[in-house]
């Protein structure tokens, strides 16, 4: 059994929950303590980042990061799920847009945004995942939350479809963003496919699919994640020693939100953040 925690970086193919990459991850480890940061569709394809063993701890932390997709809309035809999973609920002609009316009305998705998720996401409703009421034939209205969108742009326009690169905060849906330009356009749309490109700092150029990595699993380390990913700080004895047992410290961090603290050995200790005295922990992963 692996008992050293890091993360796998795993380039998810199409078809495939992301519980049963989790699955197969556990088997390859040997260990059951494995789980990922951020669902991605069956239908999805792309980064799908998981955590062993301790790191899992650090994948909740990850999940707030920035995440990068390259997407493909089909506009003309509004489905139940908003991608090409579900049915066809409405068809308009398109043959009146112009690919400047769809840049255009593009534009007006980027910055912060209220976007209503989709209906079949996994946003709980008194309990129960949206998804499920929507399978079991219940009508779903969630309400609209603040996310991020920091660059959208049009790569290539064929006719109807469109392919997008987005940079997005967490909790962005990118069938969202199909479902609503079809609107603004009046001709409805839906997501067609969707390649995650990047969660945070880890992207495709680190990512490996099942096949490639094979009977050995290729681990980030816990301790190079936390450099990647967070404002690095690294500790005098002392200090380490007060971090491993979870105390507050007076000392002074670079920036703002979570910081990732170091032993003098490069051991990953902690996530810290800033206070008005000094710094408290928000994660402690020694001890």
């Amino acid at each position: 059994m692996s008992t050293t925690p890091g993360l796998v970086i795993v380039d998810k193919a199409a078809g495939m929950t992301s519980h049963d990459v989790v699955a197969r991850v556990r088997r390859l480890a040997g260990t059951r303590k494995v789980g990922h940061a951020g669902t991605l569709d069956p239908m999805a394809t792309g980064v799908l980042v998981l955590g062993l063993n301790r790191a899992t701890r650090l994948l909740g932390h990850l999940m707030l990061t920035e995440k990068g997709y390259d997407a493909t809309i089909l506009l003309g035809a509004t489905t139940t799920t908003d991608d090409a999973e579900g049915e066809v609920t409405a068809t308009a002609d398109t043959q009146h847009l112009v690919e400047q009316d769809i840049r255009e009305a593009l534009k007006t998705f980027v910055g912060e945004i209220d976007q209503v998720p989709t209906a079949v996401s996994a946003i709980k409703v008194d309990g129960k995942r949206a998804y499920q009421r929507v399978r079991d034939g219940e009508e779903v209205e969630l309400k609209a939350r603040r996310v991020t969108i920091h660059e959208l742009f049009v790569t290539d326009v064929r006719g109807p479809e469109v392919d997008v690169r987005v940079r997005c905060s967490s909790g962005t849906y990118i069938r969202a963003i199909a479902r609503d330009l079809g609107a603004a356009l009046g001709v409805g749309g839906h997501l067609t496919a969707l390649r995650r490109t990047a969660v945070g700092r880890f992207d495709l150029a680190q990512a490996k699919t099942l096949e490639e990595l094979g009977d050995e699993l290729t681990l980030v380390l816990i301790a190079d994640a936390a450099r990647a990913t967070f404002p690095a700080v690294d500790l005098d004895d002392e200090q380490a020693a007060d971090v491993r047992v979870g105390r507050p410290l007076g000392l002074s961090l670079p920036g703002t939100g979570e910081h990732a603290l170091f032993a003098p050995d490069g051991e990953f200790l902690a996530l810290y953040e800033p206070t008005d005295t000094g710094a408290r922990p928000v994660a402690v992963f020694v001890g």
